[in-house]
């Protein structure tokens, strides 16, 4: 459930030097729900870095999946149970934001700073799995946040290195279910821990529950305007619309970014279908793309044809089975029905590239000569 808040929110940014100095995710993830009872989740996917390279991959059911270890021995190995639909990265099968055909949805997270992943035993590779496994394996397996609670508590997370980046990608994930449940699942310390999510809002560093306390820093936000005044016979009005957000942070760390969020879908405007509630979605999600270079580790070659530092965002309707995407090229939306895909039909998985064309798709409205 996304309980609402007594109109009131949010959180204190947090030191920059608690951040990876070089690289950076700016994702920001939240969650909605229509009065028909559709759960619509999203995310924006930043990265300032490189040309993430993501595609449209589709896994059916019945695929087979191996993981390997720190010293490449072959680690869990298990076989699909749910079709999978999601977006990739680093051409490789990584799933880091997808929706299975039960309406469960599981995104990755950069959590630089504070994800620790518990010890590789050689002796337990079979029970084990990198960070970045973490995704294929819950949405190919979980139908429910119950299941993946228990799925990923059964399992060890280990540090393998992710040659994109030349270390362990340090990494958290938000699994939200088609009742609109969510947890948090994150490695602090070396251990597994597992927040519930209400809010459906999911940022980077720090830890979740830091979040979750800095709230209270924040409970005199309103989405009403401030109330008159008067001093001293002054009659004092506010200057506009507003003026109950006044204080709201607006700077791309992940502590205000998520302030802003739980500000913005606590305030979101009702919608009665998952179709208009994509729209909400979407809309909100919008106040959060960054542009190119205003993420850390921009600035380098490698994001030469880059048009911002937000790949793509997506909208996934956990109650419809359908998943909206739009990407930094493009920003038509495009969809894929989860209800129309055989993903009992043989084969191994499909990947598709995220734009046909790399340039907007613009409509021509210009009046012709008579």
């Amino acid at each position: 459930m996304i309980y609402p808040l007594p109109r009131v929110l949010l959180v204190l940014a947090v030191a920059m030097g608690l951040l990876s100095p070089s690289l950076s995710h700016a994702c920001t993830g939240i969650t909605l729900r229509a009065a028909d009872g559709a759960v619509v989740q999203g995310r924006t996917m930043e990265w300032g870095s490189f040309d993430m390279k993501s595609r449209l991959v589709i896994i059916p059911r019945g695929h087979a999946f191996t993981t390997r270890m720190p010293d490449g021995k072959a680690g869990l190995s298990w076989t699909g149970k749910y079709g999978v639909v999601g977006l990739d990265a680093v051409d490789q099968d990584i799933i880091v934001d997808g929706m299975n055909e039960q309406g469960m949805s599981v995104g990755l997270y950069y959590l630089p700073g504070f994800a620790e992943y518990q010890p590789y035993e050689p002796a337990k590779a079979a029970q084990s799995m990198g960070p970045t496994d973490i995704g294929q394996y819950l949405l190919s397996s979980c139908a429910t946040v119950e299941e993946v609670r228990a799925a990923i508590s059964k399992v060890r997370v280990v540090a393998v290195v992710e040659p994109a980046l030349g270390f362990p990608a340090p990494v958290h994930f938000l699994a939200t279910d088609s009742s609109g449940k969510g947890i948090v699942i994150e490695y602090l310390h070396g251990e597994l821990k597992i927040f519930d999510a209400p809010l459906g809002v999911i940022t980077n560093a720090p830890s979740y529950d830091w979040h979750e306390t800095n709230l209270r820093n924040y409970i005199n936000l309103s989405a009403f305007p401030a109330p008159g005044k008067k001093i001293d016979g002054m009659d004092l009005k506010p200057l506009g619309g507003g003026s109950g957000m006044l204080g709201l942070p607006g700077d791309f760390t992940p502590p205000s970014r998520f302030v802003r969020a739980v500000a913005f879908t606590q305030t979101a405007r009702p919608t009665k279908t998952g179709d208009e509630t994509r729209y909400e979605l979407f809309r909100i999600l919008d106040n959060f793309n960054v542009p190119l270079g205003a993420a850390e580790g921009s600035g380098t070659e490698q994001t030469q044809g880059l048009r911002s530092d937000t790949a793509w965002t997506t909208a996934y309707d956990l109650k419809n089975k359908i998943v909206y995407y739009h990407t930094q090229n493009n920003r038509r939306v495009r969809r894929i029905e989860l209800n129309k895909i055989d993903f009992a039909k043989p084969g191994g998985l499909i990947h598709q590239p995220l734009d046909k064309v790399k340039a907007e798709d613009i409509e021509d409205r210009t009046p012709t000569k008579a």
